[in-house]
């Protein structure tokens, strides 16, 4: 073999090796694609998305495609070579010639170019839809006489080109996309988590307890009505007679101003005012009332327990806050109920929610049973206490204040992080 035919196939050895380096980069970019990106990207009209995203609609086919070019130039390749081999050292090149092919195209041809393709997938997968998509329809007949070889050779063993390709989350898998893969920033990517923690709530764990309704007795006279309407911190206040298990209806302060005018203000006039009371069972999940309140056209609702008695109050501002946090990141101003010390501890009252405490504080107080504080010490005590007592639970020094009918009105509790400084333990 003279020098110009090694020359020419020398240089049938490059070109192949080069288009082995397309095909492996093609494989490993067009797998390594984000599906959900491929379609974000179709809906805006890229032209290599929608042919990426019909191609790996099957891809058994598009495998098939690239493997079959894949082989066809390595196998010639390799011919090649060992015929430039043979010509240049005898029958040791036969044996030379894998050894040869197998360092080149093992670093040409397979490990830098799928490398490269995994690390830009889509700078090298949707510019090679538009090939492989010619290559998918010239090489049909071949195509499908493989693909249906393989195929029915999977299906003895009960696998189908469908299998495994489902590609929809999960609650709990979007929630670790949203945390751990989503380029958004922090306030956005909290309020997305807090959406998906919807439904691990229910509005037994965010309302305002019964002994803390604050309403109107119908029996109280007018005076001591209007005194409490305007004197009132919410817009809308529950009606009732004597109890509010007799609850009447709800009274929106906006309706109240107009006949807090009027000269000669009658009972029948707030009755009139009144709109009927909305209930809700008490283990409603919260994203669940939140689709219940839109449909009610409702922002407040009585939550009732299993016998229909009233434990408490929620408001459509309530589930929001849920989302998106409190309405103002004042500490004193939002939980007048939690208050600071000096030395590092906080004073709570025994009616504060563990959620409350834990979402404002950055605490992992358990909320997994009592929903308050008051209820969380008295579980973990299994009694009343009947003096002031200290207890730790889940690592935080919890020291009962104030006590009284049959409630633990104030605590004191010091995080775990104070109490690792003596300086601040009390």
């Amino acid at each position: 073999m003279d020098d110009s035919s090694l020359g020419t196939l020398s240089g049938a050895v490059v070109i192949l090796v080069i288009l082995s380096a397309y095909f492996s980069g093609s494989e490993t970019a067009m797998m390594a694609l984000n599906g959900h990106r491929l379609r974000h990207l179709a809906d805006q009209g890229h032209g290599g998305a929608k042919r990426a995203s019909r191609l790996l609609e099957r891809p058994d086919r598009l495998l098939s495609v690239i493997l079959i070019g894949n082989n066809l130039v390595n196998f010639s390749a390799g011919s090649i070579v060992t015929l430039m081999f043979i010509s240049m050292f005898g029958e040791a090149g036969a044996a030379l010639a894998p050894l040869a092919c197998t360092v080149v195209f093992l670093i040409f041809a397979e490990v830098a170019p799928k490398s490269i393709a995994a690390a830009y997938p889509e700078k090298i997968a949707l510019p090679s839809s538009y090939i492989l998509e010619f290559l998918q329809w010239i090489g049909y007949p071949v195509v499908w006489m493989v693909n249906g070889v393989s195929n029915r050779l999977l299906g003895l063993f009960g696998i189908t080109s469908e299998s495994g390709t489902d590609d929809k989350f999960t609650r709990e898998e979007l929630r670790t996309v949203v945390h751990h893969g989503a380029d958004i920033d922090a306030g956005p990517q909290n309020m997305l988590l807090r959406i998906l923690d919807l439904e691990e709530v229910t509005v037994n764990d965010i309302m305002v307890p019964r002994a803390d309704i604050v309403g109107v007795d119908i029996n109280d006279g007018v005076v001591d009505i209007v005194g409490q309407i305007r004197s009132s911190q919410y817009t809308r206040i529950p009606v009732y007679k004597e109890d509010i298990d007799n609850v009447i209806g709800f009274l929106h302060l906006r309706d109240a101003a107009k006949f807090l005018t009027e000269h000669e203000l009658t009972l029948a006039a707030i009755l009139q005012a009144t709109t009927d009371p909305y209930f809700v069972p008490e283990n409603t999940r919260l994203h669940v009332q939140l689709f219940n309140f839109q449909q009610a056209k409702e922002r407040v609702a009585l939550v009732v327990d299993e016998y229909g008695d009233i434990q408490g109050i929620v408001t459509l501002e309530d589930i929001l806050e849920e989302i998106v946090g409190e309405f103002t990141t004042d500490l004193a101003t939002t939980n007048i109920d939690i208050h600071p010390q000096d030395d590092g501890s906080f004073l709570i009252d025994g009616s504060t929610h563990i959620r409350l405490i834990n979402r404002s504080l950055g605490w992992n107080l358990p909320q997994d049973g009592a929903k308050t504080m008051n209820g969380l010490i008295t579980e973990y005590l299994e009694t009343f206490p009947e003096s002031n007592v200290c207890c730790r639970i889940e690592d935080y020094r919890i020291e009962i204040i104030q006590i009284g009918d049959n409630m633990i009105h104030t605590a004191k509790v010091i995080a775990p992080a104070a109490l690792q400084n003596p300086d601040e333990s009390p």
